[in-house]
């Protein structure tokens, strides 16, 4: 048992929650980093005992086409900042993992800046993959090489390098030193040569017990990633899938597929394949914007808690913040957030109990990290399973229907009590019955003797007319917006100013709305582009 078999995660990308500008000037330090200090401790409080921060190092853009490895991005702050940072995380319990982006690097990296300025006489011209020198390409560099994702910006290493090798070791080895980390998240791990990262593997060994790798691998066979040898567990993307598939369609077979296909591919053990789930990221749309029916939130995150895997939750969907991809761009799945906006959304959100909650159960049953996984009953809307650890056999149902569901499940304790409702229901010739309420689930508890505070799902979701759902949580207070129903008109003939506050009232209505997203709005200044955007929210 390592500290990650039972971790709950917290997601920031840094650069977005900061505010940080998408341009960096390398200039001097701007301090944003410390501007996360108090988040610290409201993860904690929720619940959470790891957070995954990344990219942290300099870089031009985004942050992952790393200018320097061993320097905290200047927009962020320096590395004295970082240290600080890490350090009050473990002062309250909270391990750090950062992102580790090691298949390429960027144009501003002091070796690709060596091969730009010597070319074929660069000491650095092997440390990239298939440099051509009768090539060209977009910078007019008089020479080629490979990218990831077809973008020049992100120069691919040769991580056959033996130069290469151990420079990365190093940095692991760095970052271990200077800032005290538990483990880093392998940034493209799915495109990542295996005998590197086995290479890796020995220096994650060698850095500190339980040092935690994990990678972000997209499809395939997970256990080519996540074995003795390479990495600890990668990025549960088929789960990902499912989750809001599966409760769009009303499909928990699919869900349920998912799992057992994965099951399967761990060998049925419950340690076989520890994959690393999430609803969302820094890199897709927000589960809240996914979910056709916002009601699901619930469902999908008792299964996110309580399924087979390693929980994880992105920054601003504990409290149910929408993200769309829109015009090419991911600035809206990565907004800016206040602390003091934070705190004033959070004050009465309905979502923050409910994960909340979750965390609590999930920290006070191990069965959840540790437990074998068998399916008890399943329908399109209806799906029940347990989780059994050490004689101790929880039992979860959700439901995705818009009614109440009566089940017998088969049931291996004599009592057995919610840990969301509170309800204590008896076995009867070895089966339970229950009723699972609609858009909702419980987590049976079995012959606990700790009570438990009811907390009341149905008024977390509170159904509203017309065809948009419910409405997701506590609204945030926006100043200057009127409602959108003022404007009686097609969207055609709406101004862009008619548009930009339509669909500012719109994200209101289905949940918090940063000052982040209300900059998106207002730096769309385009016709058609607004028409379209308020079409989508139909």
């Amino acid at each position: 048992m390592a500290w990650y078999d039972e971790a709950i995660f917290y997601h920031i990308y840094p650069l977005g929650m900061t505010g940080a500008p998408k341009r960096n000037t390398y200039g001097e330090a701007e301090h944003r980093l410390n501007t996360l200090l108090p988040f610290i401790s409201e993860i904690r409080r929720m619940g959470f005992n790891a957070l995954y921060i990344g990219p942290l190092f300099e870089s031009v853009g985004h942050g992952y086409e790393t200018t320097d490895y061993k320097k905290l991005d200047s927009r962020l702050g320096d590395n004295e900042d970082l240290k600080s940072f890490v350090k009050e995380c473990h002062n309250q319990g909270v391990r750090v993992i950062f992102d580790g982006v090691f298949n390429h690097t960027g144009r501003d990296f002091f070796a690709f800046k060596d091969l730009l300025e010597n070319r074929e006489a660069s000491k650095y011209k092997d440390w990239y993959c298939n440099v051509n020198f009768y090539g060209n390409n977009e910078y007019n560099d008089c020479f080629s090489y490979d990218n990831w994702g077809g973008y020049n910006l992100l120069v691919r290493l040769n991580q056959h390098n033996s130069e290469v090798r151990a420079y990365i070791s190093d940095v692991i080895r760095y970052w271990v030193k200077e800032f005290d980390i538990d483990g880093i998240r392998l940034d493209a791990a799915d495109v990542l040569d295996f005998s590197f990262m086995q290479m890796l593997r020995n220096v994650a060994n060698e850095v500190k017990p339980d040092f935690w790798l994990m990678g972000e691998v997209i499809h395939g066979d997970y256990i080519q990633w996540a074995n003795d040898k390479t990495l600890h567990s990668v990025t549960n993307y088929h789960l990902h899938k499912a989750l809001y598939s599966g409760h769009n369609d009303k499909n928990y077979f699919e869900i349920a597929h998912t799992v057992k296909r994965l099951y399967e591919m761990g060998g049925m053990k419950a340690d076989g394949l520890k994959l690393y789930n999430f609803t969302d990221n820094h890199d897709v749309e927000r589960i809240f914007t996914k979910l056709s029916n916002k009601e699901h939130y619930i469902p999908v995150h008792i299964l996110l808690y309580t399924l087979p895997g390693i929980p994880s939750i992105y920054y601003g969907s504990e409290f149910g913040i929408e993200g769309k991809k829109e015009q090419g761009t991911d600035d809206s799945l990565r907004p800016y957030i206040k602390y003091e906006e934070y705190i004033e959304i959070i004050k009465n959100n309905r979502f923050i109990k409910v994960i909340e909650r979750l965390n609590n159960i999930r920290l006070e049953n191990p069965g959840l990290s540790y437990g074998d996984y068998k399916e008890l009953f399943l329908t399109n809307c209806q799906y029940a399973f347990s989780r059994s650890y050490n004689g101790k056999s929880i039992i979860v149902t959700v439901n995705n229907s818009d009614s109440d569901y009566t089940v017998n499940i088969k049931a291996e304790h004599s009592t057995y009590t919610g840990g969301i409702s509170g309800i204590t229901v008896s076995a009867k010739d070895g089966c339970i019955t229950v009723n699972i309420k609609a858009y909702s689930g419980e987590i049976w508890i079995p012959e606990t003797e700790a009570s438990v505070k009811p907390l009341n799902l149905n008024s977390i979701s509170e159904a509203k007319a017309g065809t948009d759902g419910i409405k997701s949580c506590e609204e945030v207070i926006i100043k200057a917006i009127k409602p959108s129903d003022t404007v009686n008109k097609p969207f055609e003939e709406m101004t862009v100013e008619e548009l930009q506050e339509a669909i500012l009232n719109r994200m209101k209505q289905n949940g918090p709305v940063t000052e982040q997203m209300k900059k998106d709005v207002y730096d769309n200044v385009y016709h058609n582009s607004l028409v379209t955007w308020i079409k989508s929210f139909n």
